[in-house]
């Protein structure tokens, strides 16, 4: 699997690994912390997550800008990691207002903790800014070099090292989500230790029960029965104030400490990196000695040439967004779906987002032993067409959840929420079995494989080579498009039957799906120009 390739591209992808780690521990819980901590709507916090995971990619074009303008991508991909460490030290301090030892909802601190959460959290997209579009430029500008290298071996040669960048990048995304495999354990294992430590049991639902009691003080039937689930037989209530305050700071209090692991992380990450940069290329030592001469038809021609390509980046761009739009449901209405429609009583819902990166590193080989195949019958399938297909596979994982949600009669997430157990077994709405969510997050994986690591390869062969880092960033950047409606998700699962909800999102990959295969043929000509 990894002959012939760079010798630094597993230095990279360690370092991206490590980084990666601690990024998706948050990741896997944020939206669901974020409700549980302060007590806000689903909707609310889905929006800060949207604002945020957007911000990621939208500061990767100026990470892209910096290293570009300074060809110093190695000092900015260091920069990067020590800003996010900062703002993951933020958010591991479990602060919170209280008095006389009991949270305070309607209190006048709550939301200067929120506002200093919010500002951890845009340390941690400045940095990731800084460092995820330069990493993966340098991974490109490695399959410059190797081509450029081949090149003068002989075309049988250079057409050998071009059909590596593919599978580079497809190795590159394992190493991802690897960390990304991992990383959902982490919360969920701390936080069920702190609250056993204290006689509480995790419950999903008794956050969102206690912060409705402190609000209004009413003890509904709902909240007595969730709260007998939530506490061991050893806990002594003294009232129900307490207990709701108590669980809440517990609950919440086992999540942060998550976050120094998150801490953790991003050092082991600087450190691998910091130790092998030098099988890097060092772009500004290579142009610093590279003064070529171009008559005027040659400047016309080569100007040409970067207008088609970044005619062909942006067409792929506008495709993407739409893709991460709902691809990234599964930090936001897929978690919702897992936490509510769900039988997770013995797996929390933040845990089934390692479903993802498990397939990611199970059927990598596997689909590259196919395109491998394909290659050698001379069957190549071109980048857009692969990325065409993947807009096409999403489409069926939604296709399957709103056929699915329409065959058991499944509400709006608020209405399926305000039903006891009863009202749903009278009605006939049993929680869905795990295997919808394996199910779901098979198809997704397997359109990701098809689309964002061979998007990433796209963009290094079509971005002029003094724009690698822009270029990365546009790409990360059209996945800010994406993310910055992804707060939609939560909005229809609550405000409709959730089948539409998915057929929304069935619609919006069908279109893109049929917008990218009428665009293949000149994307085609445009990247083997």
């Amino acid at each position: 699997m990894f002959q012939n390739h760079p010798r630094g591209l597993i230095a990279a992808a360690l370092s991206n690994m490590g980084e990666r780690f601690g990024y998706y521990i948050m990741n896997a819980v944020l939206l669901l912390f974020l409700v549980s901590k302060f007590g806000i709507e689903d909707n609310h916090a889905s929006i800060i997550y949207s604002v945020f995971y957007s911000g990621i990619y939208v500061l990767s074009l100026v990470g892209g800008l910096i290293a570009d303008r300074t060809q110093n991508y190695n000092r900015t991909i260091q920069w990067g990691l020590i800003i996010m460490a900062i703002g993951y030290i933020g958010l591991a301090v479990p602060l919170f207002s209280k008095v006389d030892g009991r949270i305070v909802d309607a209190g006048t601190t709550w939301w200067m903790v929120l506002i200093f959460t919010c500002v951890a959290l845009l340390f941690i997209a400045f940095g990731n800014g800084l460092f995820k579009g330069n990493l993966q430029a340098i991974v490109g500008k490695m399959y410059d070099e190797l081509e450029a290298k081949a090149a003068t071996e002989g075309e049988e040669a250079l057409k050998i090292a071009k059909d590596k960048r593919d599978a580079g990048f497809q190795i590159f995304y394992v190493f991802i989500n690897v960390g990304g495999l991992i990383a959902p354990f982490v919360a969920p294992v701390l936080r069920q230790w702190w609250l056993k430590a204290h006689d509480f049991i995790y419950n999903a639902e008794m956050p969102k029960l206690c912060h409705q009691f402190l609000a209004d003080g009413q003890v509904t039937t709902k909240f007595t029965e969730t709260m007998d689930k939530a506490v061991l037989s050893s806990y002594t209530l003294t009232d129900y104030a307490t207990f709701s305050s108590d669980y809440i700071d517990v609950f919440n209090t086992g999540i942060h400490f998550s976050f120094f692991a998150s801490v953790a992380a991003m050092l082991i990450s600087l450190i691998i990196f910091l130790t092998t940069k030098d099988r890097f290329p060092k772009p500004a030592a290579k142009g610093a000695v590279q003064v070529v001469e171009y008559t005027q038809e040659e400047r016309a021609a080569m100007a040409r040439e970067i207008k088609q390509r970044l005619y062909a980046l942006f067409a792929v761009l506008g495709v993407a967004a739409f893709f991460w739009f709902a691809f990234h449901q599964n930090s936001q209405s897929l978690s919702l779906f897992a936490r509510d429609f769900v039988q997770t009583d013995a797996i929390p819902p933040e845990i089934w987002q390692a479903l993802n990166p498990f397939f990611v590193i199970v059927l990598t080989p596997i689909i590259m032993m196919i395109f491998s195949s394909l290659a050698r019958g001379g069957k190549i399938i071109s980048t857009p067409r692969k990325i065409a297909i993947g807009m096409g596979i999403v489409a069926i994982a939604y296709l399957f959840l709103t056929i699915f949600s329409i065959k058991s009669g499944y509400p709006s997430g608020v209405e399926f929420l305000e039903l006891s157990d009863a009202q749903r077994a009278a009605q006939g709405m049993a929680k869905a079995a795990p295997w919808v969510l394996i199910v779901t997050y098979f198809f997704l994986t397997v359109a990701e494989l098809f689309i964002s690591p061979l998007g990433l390869s796209f963009v290094s062969k079509v971005a002029p080579r003094n724009m690698v880092g822009l270029c990365q960033g546009l790409w990360l950047g059209a996945t800010a498009v994406g993310n910055l409606l992804i707060f939609l998700g939560p909005v229809m699962y609550n405000a409709w039957p959730i089948w539409k909800c998915w057929a929304v999102f069935l619609a919006v990959c069908l279109v893109s799906m049929s917008v990218m295969l009428g665009m293949v043929k000149w994307l085609e000509r445009v990247t083997n120009s």
